[in-house]
């Protein structure tokens, strides 16, 4: 086992992870039993510039927080692919510097990681790199657990623990402890035997889902049989009963969600926003951010995560992978005990990300801020589909589309070679809304395929409906103000009494759709505005439309008493200027170029009457009236 940058020994007789523990450093650099000693004082004054270690400037011996470990403490990670990688990152900047094993030389994590060359799944491998780390963590979870375990009893700090570790590993056993905690679940059994099978078939039907318990990720592991005939094919698939198999009855799911929490080593959980995951042959693809769920779906998947992630032990990060059913319910499909690719897209998007939440975690630092910190975001994972330089150049061509699209991020795993459905880098995409985010995504992949000109086909901002095309002349002028700041409208008939279910589709999807108002023009009995906010978490701003009769009286009464907890904002009869200008100051409350325009607007509006009252003191009122 090869060590790619420094490993650690001893400090006298102290364990060199207790000494760290508590705050001990070497007076100089030596070696002890062939290692090197990293001497942390002397590094730091180095850096500081005093040469003699007095500096308060220096990390080594002090603490972040009183009960976290010090910056300087010595993390180990069990594998250095994508994830190593990206954790590293993400702890540099913080002052922590991760070491990774990983039998690959030049890992991925190795751009920031000290790696040692070595197998995360070899007992002894482990145990020579991590015996005297601070704290050890995982990027993978096909890790010897008998040598998590021996850590454990050494007095190393394992995180997650081994007992998580090896009920994540047999996805049997994870379904056991689930069903245990309470955690809503499909129905699953194991298939040890023949007798077993032919129960699991005559109880759930087919489809039926033949999983492995072990080794199994990405789809790899899975088996489907659609009849009774392909049963034997599928179990064979898997390496047959003595393999270690169990069976769930198919689950007919609307979508697939997914829910980063991170947990810290006191208990506390912080959940990340739910995301809505898309597959191709069950690898991965795209997820977005924050699912087109209702609040009440999203909050049933939050709680089922945080309960499932609640029941184990250990801190750091858990990826919680869930299925929204065509009812409405929410089951658990299963948990990874790290950083999950269905994260990638809180680097850019969230206020700490998954990867920086887990460094703290472990660490025993105060857990992260999850919230978003844009509208949506959409990732899409870089897979081969084949191996040699075209293959290669493909993927290249991708992230040279990315770089010409606003809100757009690459990241690039520097593996040395592709193959069909590995991951070999992803793209998040940013927006002021989901919707925009996939719209930019769609323009990548346009441009990547040879349309060099491409655009970003941006959804409305802002609905304007009337009750009947003859409401258009009166309405046309909010079309008209919203598109002079440059904010993209729909405008749509639908009446409120002639095509009711037209009217309820359009205020349940408006919000989803990416709108961030609507504007209902109506005359007579006006009831479209009232109906629509009683639909829709979205302002509604009703225009009273003036007709033959009563002049629009009854319509700006009619839209002005709506019932408490139905608010609907109104404006003067037939003012549909001022509809768009407040429709206007709503989107820029989502967008600061909005916002400017409209400071710009209101700075011109007090430029116009002032050079009107110059000319009339100029002129003479007399003078300026025959010229009006």
């Amino acid at each position: 086992m090869a060590t790619l940058g420094v490993a650690w020994g001893t400090i006298g007789s102290v364990p060199a992870h207790a000494a760290r523990r508590v705050g001990l450093v070497t007076a100089a650099s030596g070696t002890h039993g062939g290692r090197h000693i990293r001497n942390t004082a002397t590094r730091a004054a180095a850096n500081d510039g005093s040469g003699d270690g007095s500096s308060a400037s220096v990390s080594g011996g002090f603490s972040v927080v009183p009960d976290g470990l010090a910056i300087t403490a010595k993390v180990g990670i069990l594998g250095g692919g994508q994830l190593g990688r990206m954790l590293a990152i993400a702890a540099a900047p913080m002052g922590v510097r991760l070491n990774s094993l990983d039998p690959t030389p030049a890992s991925p994590a190795s751009i920031a990681a000290i790696q040692t060359v070595g197998s995360y799944m070899n007992y002894d491998d482990i145990i020579a790199f991590a015996k005297d780390c601070d704290v050890v963590t995982m990027e993978i979870e096909h890790i010897d657990v008998r040598a998590l375990k021996a850590l454990e009893d050494m007095g190393v700090d394992v995180q997650p623990t081994s007992h998580t570790l090896s009920i994540i590993q047999d996805k049997l056993a994870q379904k056991v402890h689930f069903q245990a905690a309470g955690v809503p679940l499909g129905d699953f059994v194991a298939v040890d035997d023949d007798l077993q099978l032919a129960a699991a078939v005559a109880d759930f039907g087919f489809p039926l889902m033949l999983k492995s318990r072990r080794m199994a990720y990405d789809g790899k592991g899975n088996a489907v049989a659609k009849t009774a005939a392909d049963v034997a094919g599928a179990v064979a698939k898997l390496g047959g009963l003595e393999a270690g198999l169990y069976c769930e009855r198919w689950v007919p799911f609307a979508r697939e969600l997914a829910v980063m929490v991170v947990r810290a080593k006191g208990g506390e959980t912080r959940a990340y926003p739910v995301t809505e995951t898309e597959h191709v042959n069950n690898i991965c693809d795209i997820t977005t951010t924050p699912a087109g769920v209702s609040a009440e779906v999203a909050a049933a998947a939050t709680k089922a995560a945080v309960e499932a992630v609640a029941s184990l032990e250990g801190a750091g990060v858990f990826g919680v992978e869930l299925f929204h059913l065509e009812d409405g319910r929410i089951l658990l499909n299963e948990i990874a005990p790290r950083p999950h690719n269905s994260g990638h897209y809180t680097i850019e998007a969230c206020a700490s990300c998954q990867y920086q939440n887990h460094v703290r975690a472990i660490l025993g630092w105060p857990l992260g801020d999850t919230s978003l910190r844009v509208g949506g975001a959409v990732c899409k994972n870089i897979l081969g589909d084949g191996e040699g330089p075209v293959a290669m150049q493909k993927m290249h061509d991708m992230m040279g589309a990315a770089l010409r699209v606003p809100g757009a991020n690459i990241h690039w795993y520097d593996k040395p070679a592709a193959r069909a459905g590995r991951k070999m880098g992803h793209l998040t995409v940013t927006g002021a809304h989901p919707t925009e985010a996939r719209a930019r995504l769609d323009q990548i992949m346009a441009i990547a395929g040879g349309d060099v000109d491409a655009k970003a086909t941006i959804p409305p901002s802002v609905g304007i409906i009337m009750g009947s095309d003859s409401d258009l002349p009166t309405m046309a002028a909010a079309a008209e103000t919203l598109e002079s700041f440059g904010i993209g409208v729909e405008v749509t008939v639908i009446s409120a009494h002639r095509t009711p279910q037209r009217m309820f589709e359009y205020s349940k999807s408006a919000a989803s759709r990416g709108l961030r108002c609507i504007i209902a023009g109506a005359g007579g009995a006006a009831h479209l505005p009232g109906m629509v906010a009683a639909m829709t978490p979205l302002p509604v701003i009703g225009v009273p439309v003036p007709l033959r009769h009563l002049d629009g009286v009854d319509s700006v009464l009619s839209i002005l008493q709506m019932p408490r907890g139905v608010p609907v904002a109104t404006v003067a009869i037939g003012n549909s200027t001022n509809a768009g200008l407040l429709a206007a100051r709503i989107v820029a409350a989502y967008q600061p170029d909005v916002l400017a325009k409209m400071e710009t607007y209101q700075s011109n509006m007090e430029d116009v009457v002032t050079e009107k009252a110059a000319k009339m003191e100029q002129e003479g009122w007399k003078t300026y009236l025959d010229g009006m």
